[in-house]
């Protein structure tokens, strides 16, 4: 049940972002803020990190890029971010709370 939950909120996340892109791109002059943000991660394992880091990068508009020796930082960009502490929020609240469940 767990796994049907992340899937269903990768699904939901996969869309709305495609749609935000997608505002970005159609904008006669696209007002985006670039930007690549230190996310402190509460995962804790190879395979946690893994997924997390694939949910996000396989999410339109973000891309996981690194993460750091201690396995307690993930870089992110991000195309266009208007809060660092929403974003962060976002995705402890989401992705990262849903791989800790079906990842224990």
């Amino acid at each position: 049940m767990k796994w049907l939950s992340l899937i269903a909120l990768f699904v939901r996340e996969l869309i709305l972002s495609a749609l935000r892109v997608a505002w970005l791109v159609v904008q006669p002059k696209p007002h985006m803020r670039p930007a690549i943000i230190a996310y402190p991660l509460t995962v804790t394992s190879d395979a946690q990190i893994t997924l997390l880091a694939n949910l996000i990068t396989l999410t339109p508009g973000t891309l996981s890029v690194d993460v750091s020796d201690d396995r307690k930082t993930l870089y992110i960009h991000v195309i266009d971010m208007p809060s660092r502490e929403g974003l962060i929020g976002d995705i402890a609240g989401g992705f990262e709370t849903k791989v800790l469940g079906v990842m224990r």
